[in-house]
């Protein structure tokens, strides 16, 4: 079977599948969240955290949760990294620089996983288990419970109250990643997932030498990883590392888990505003910008640029011959659509065109589909300043779900769509100032722009993957791209619970005869042409001096 083959039947494949979990997955969340009933584990734990299940919270107290939460976690996990010496299965590591244990913690807290450091000669199994697979768990179930937060906001008339943000936590990690995940390491591991507490295996090579190969719970970290849109390999070479990612049925498996929570969150949000016409609309936006880059970052791929790639007949440098151009390309596009930021190739060595083409999907906002829960929130914050623009075309006050777009609800969503821009832009002019950022390139020209530009997409974008031409390892890149994680991560949040309040106070308007279908094609196209429209005013120039100029070169 041909690569070109095997691609497009691996993206039909995936269409069929996320099809067929759509509905069941997405009406199971939205029960999660909407069901009056607790579970005796969960009762268990809010007797011990002295929770209140039953109390709803305004919007400033469920933010105090998510901060409050979030900055313990960073705390510990920086504290299992500096610590790591006195901990079992340590296996020898030293205690992780102060610098990269403030990055990585910030970076696996606010799902991000951007990772500066080799894993298998860092870090030991305790620290992966205990601080980065449970971060992986929680962080991911903030970024829905705050989307399922936002959805309650267009629900709910004449309250403050928006949920329980202790309760909404608990539920997702029980009741939906937890369980998720442990089947499929279960899956993974049948694909030949490496799963072992060893630190490595003695083997000889065929010339006769001496060699360890690392080993680690793999398996169990891959699974979460990719459900819950994380990234951050066990292994330095991430989904590109036999070990955690070894065949295409694997290859197809991490794929299929990176998408198929951000997919299934718009039949959620469709279920929950009782119009699943509303959810299909998103979804139809996401899968249609998802094929779109798919096929540009394709094309760029099947004509390469350069006399190597040109000579070779192929830009085959920094792919996996076992995934090859198609599948390389899937999931590249697929991991910086979502936050995962999980690779199975090296993206600093795609064509200029694809990887602009990766840039350009952060850019966007990563909303095709987007991470787990940060997806939905983020096309609803566009879908509402579409909406607000097609208002002023009209001449009337734009309305969304039988809610009003005004000026408190226009500020928070653009103080969401803007900030992430403004981390970027910011960020990448710092560096490229800076003299000691030549040294840290590995490249010169517009491609080495790019490696700096994409470097704070990532990190603002709380995406996780690079570039991997850029060192990143000074204080300066640790502690910049660490507040980008940061700012990048819970500015939006804390927009998204002001605007979700705000909508939870009014009360229903009434659809007219001059209110704006939200649940058809045309809205669709609007919602679609405002993504598209933001990012390319706002960031053309910098593209143009990185991606664009080396693929016109």
């Amino acid at each position: 079977m041909s690569d070109t083959l095997a691609g497009i039947l691996t993206i039909v494949a995936l269409l069929v599948v996320l099809a067929i979990v759509y509905k069941p997955l997405g009406d199971y969340m939205a029960r999660i969240f909407t069901s009056d009933k607790h579970s005796g584990l969960e009762l268990a734990l809010y007797r011990i955290l002295r929770v209140d299940p039953n109390a709803e919270q305004r919007w400033s107290t469920y933010a105090a949760g998510v901060l409050g939460f979030s900055f313990v976690g960073v705390i510990l996990l920086y504290l299992l990294q500096r610590l790591q010496t006195f901990l079992p299965m340590a296996f020898g590591h030293d205690p992780v620089p102060a610098a990269v244990a403030f990055n990585t913690a910030i970076s696996f807290v606010t799902n991000t996983n951007w990772q500066s450091y080799v894993p298998e000669t860092t870090l030991g199994n305790t620290v992966q288990m205990a601080g980065l697979t449970v971060q992986n768990v929680v962080s991911a179930a903030v970024g829905i419970v705050v989307a399922i937060a936002l959805i309650r906001g267009f629900v709910r008339y004449n309250t403050d109250r928006l949920g329980n943000f202790w309760v909404d936590l608990t539920r997702c990690v029980i009741r939906l990643m937890l369980p998720i995940s442990f089947v499929f390491a279960i899956i993974l591991i049948a694909t030949g997932v490496v799963m072992s507490f060893k630190s490595g295996v003695d083997v000889t090579a065929v010339d006769g030498t001496q060699h360890t190969l690392a080993l680690a719970p793999a398996a169990s970290q891959e699974s979460i990883k990719e459900l819950g849109t994380n990234g951050g390999g066990i292994f330095n070479a991430n989904s590109a590392h036999p070990f955690e990612n070894p065949n295409g049925l694997s290859n197809f498996v991490e794929i299929f888990l990176e998408l198929v929570i951000p997919v299934a969150l718009t039949r959620t949000f469709g279920t929950m505003v009782r119009n699943t016409r509303q959810g299909t609309v998103l979804v139809a936006v996401m899968g249609a910008v998802w094929l779109v880059f798919i096929a540009l970052a394709w094309a760029s791929e099947a004509h390469p640029n350069g006399p190597a790639a040109q000579a070779a007949g192929a830009a085959l440098e920094g792919k996996e011959v076992r995934f090859g151009i198609p599948s390389s390309i899937i999931f590249g596009v697929s991991t910086t659509g979502t936050s995962t930021g999980a690779v199975n190739s090296w993206h600093d060595s795609f064509t200029g065109g694809a990887g602009g083409i990766t840039i350009l999907n952060m850019l966007l906002g990563e909303v095709a589909p987007g991470g787990t829960g940060t997806g939905l929130y983020s096309i609803l914050i566009i879908a509402i300043i579409a909406v607000f623009l097609a208002g002023l075309m009209v001449g009337r006050t734009p309305e969304y779900l039988g809610k009003k777009i005004g000026r408190v609800q226009v500020t928070a969503a653009s103080i969401s769509l803007l900030t992430m821009p403004a981390i970027v832009l910011i960020g990448a002019g710092l560096a490229i100032a800076l003299p000691s950022t030549l040294s840290a390139l590995g490249n010169d020209g517009a491609h080495g722009f790019s490696e700096v530009l994409y470097a704070y997409a990532s990190s603002a974008n709380n995406n996780g993957s690079a570039f991997g031409g850029l060192t990143v390892t000074s204080d300066f890149f640790q502690v910049t791209t660490g507040l980008a994680m940061l700012f990048g991560r819970f500015v939006p949040i804390l927009a998204v619970l002001v605007l979700a309040s705000s909508l939870a106070k009014q009360k229903r308007v009434e659809a007219s005869a001059g209110t704006l279908p939200t649940d058809g094609t045309l809205f669709g196209v609007m919602v679609g042409g405002t993504l598209i429209l933001v990012a390319a005013l706002t960031f053309f120039p910098a593209l143009a001096l990185g991606p664009i100029a080396e693929a016109l070169s």
